[in-house]
């Protein structure tokens, strides 16, 4: 038997991470003490709005939402705090109740009240701490990510909170309250990293002062717990670390340090909707790797650690934009943070009580908002290599962003469909052939137009090659023409299961065209295949 196959029969077997065993860096990867890589797969949940106070909970028991986390897969939350919850005079003894109480909130008592009641008079940061400790009980690593200095919704470039020195942005402060929180999480197990700040932003931002702040913020979290892993953002809104490519952040420690981007649909508003999608991905993909993704080549781990949708579907640029993202986020096997777990805030730029659409969460927060939209993100939680992960040769997964699966043969062994790619199949794509890694008769065909994609024998046959075509290089376009006398493109089937060949799309320029049921990455992978089911399965219909 091919080895591959074998292999598709063996479970999957990852250790679960020992919390309290402190993480490094290997190059670009984050490993744990025996060198194994860590993947952050993470979700953000948000607890530096008005009131400080970790959304939530008052809609349900911080331990059912914490559970809720592990169920879909998460191993990690991004948590976000405000540099004024300690250190600032008016806020360090506040409580809870009295915090909430200051804002109007007193609905937000009441829920609390009835949900967690053993929160609504503990200060501000020991309630912080209670839902760490919820964390820890589902073994899901946290990294505290300084959001703002003043409590407040981020971000505009004239919030008074973007870059050092603005209103509300005082640095000695800000180092005083990372020094803080460094020091009072520190036998915290679970908290495994710090993000210095998220989205430094407007007219003040400047490199030179990047550098200065970077180093003194870095090094105050290291000096207060040298554990901790250490996450630098980049300026423009966590969109531009392009400066690095020239010079390097100078720091007394080595092996610690993670850089951080973000990337949304919004960053550029209209270019998803009013442009070629394939050109328009393959040039956002560009300026990712341009302005962030060349420090995977410096030997930096690279944290995405924002981008989203909102999961009720109606945003057309978010839906054609998501592909683009995951297609990336797989081919560079990421660590990252989607935005968002809450499914509503405490109060948010003077609305209260009001519903966050790019939730993993519903309004009440006892449900999950878009169950499709877990089973897609779930495809790139699991790493696919990295130290400790190279259990077989390197081998490239057919990956289809547009629905999170991988490409598998069928029950009949000539049949194509898509399934989890946790199982997936080992394929090479070598002299214009996509066959089934370490086979010689078994290689993908067109049929014809609209008809289903086979495994056929015939590897040298005009049926058997593929090229990568259009800007993105995710649409494999056979030599065989259709009827309509138009190449012929891999593509979903009408179930959403199976692969058919059909005319290959946006060639024509329209704007509105929409090619992503014809993409395809290939991405590498060394890690065992398996049929081993995936967290969110349980979830599925």
């Amino acid at each position: 038997m091919n080895s591959f196959l074998l292999f598709s029969h063996i479970l999957l077997l990852l250790p679960l991470l020992t919390l309290g065993s402190p993480l490094s860096t290997n190059g670009r990867w984050i490993v744990d003490e025996s060198g194994r890589r860590v993947k952050l797969a993470c979700v953000n949940w948000a607890s530096h709005l008005d009131a400080m106070v970790t959304e939530g909970l008052n809609k349900q028991p911080v331990d059912a939402i914490t559970a809720k986390v592990a169920s879909l897969g998460f191993n990690c939350v991004r948590l976000t705090y405000a540099t004024y919850m300690t250190a600032h005079q008016d806020y360090l003894y506040l409580t809870v109740r009295q915090s909430l109480l200051k804002n109007g909130l007193k609905e937000a008592v009441d829920g609390i009240l009835l949900h967690n009641p053993n929160i609504i008079d503990l200060p501000l940061i020991e309630a912080f701490k209670a839902v760490i400790q919820s964390l820890e009980k589902n073994n899901i690593m946290v990294i505290m990510d300084n959001h703002v200095s003043k409590p407040q919704w981020c971000c505009s470039g004239t919030d008074g909170n973007g870059f050092f020195g603005d209103e509300y942005f005082d640095p000695a402060q800000w180092e005083m309250g990372l020094s803080n929180m460094a020091r009072f999480f520190s036998l915290s197990p679970n908290v495994i990293a710090m993000s210095l700040r998220n989205e430094l932003r407007g007219p003040r931002q400047n490199v030179q002062d990047w550098y200065k702040y970077m180093k003194s913020g870095a090094e105050a979290i290291h000096g207060a717990n040298p554990k901790l892993l250490v996450i630098l953002s980049g300026l423009s809104f966590d969109n531009d670390l392009s400066f690095l490519q020239q010079k390097q952040v100078d720091l007394s420690f080595q092996r610690k340090l993670v850089y951080e981007v973000h990337w949304y649909s919004f960053t550029n508003s209209g270019i998803w909707s009013n442009g070629d999608l394939n050109e328009v991905c393959s040039q956002r993909t560009y300026k990712m790797m341009r302005k962030a993704g060349f420090l995977l080549d410096q030997g930096f781990p690279l944290f995405l650690g924002e981008f989203g949708i909102d999961q009720r579907g109606v945003n057309m640029e978010d839906n054609r934009y998501l592909p683009c993202v995951l297609s990336l986020a797989a081919d560079l096997d990421l660590d990252w943070a989607l935005w968002s777990l809450q499914g509503s805030y405490y109060t948010r730029e003077g609305t209260h009580d009001m519903e966050e659409t790019y939730s993993v969460l519903s309004f009440d927060w006892s449900q999950f908002r878009n169950v499709t939209m877990l089973r897609i993100i779930s495809s790139i939680q699991t790493p696919l290599t990295g130290p400790g992960l190279d259990q077989v040769p390197a081998y490239k997964m057919l990956y289809h962003p547009l629905t999170g699966r991988c490409v598998l043969r069928g029950n009949t062994g000539k049949d194509v469909v898509t399934g989890r790619c946790l199982k997936s199949e080992a394929w090479i794509y070598d002299n214009g052939n996509l066959a089934l890694h370490g086979t010689n008769s078994s290689c993908l065909q067109t049929d014809g137009e609209g008809k289903l994609a086979i495994l056929g024998t015939d590897c040298s046959g005009i049926a058997s090659k593929w090229d990568m075509i259009s800007a993105t290089k995710m649409q494999f376009s056979s030599k065989v023409q259709g009827p309509s006398r138009r190449p012929l493109c891999l593509d979903i089937g009408p179930n959403g299961r199976s692969l058919v060949t059909n005319a290959c799309k946006c060639f024509t320029g329209n704007q509105l065209c929409d090619p992503e049921t014809q993409w395809f990455k290939l991405v590498k992978s060394t890690r065992i295949l398996t049929d081993e089911k995936s967290t969110i399965d349980g979830l599925m219909p």
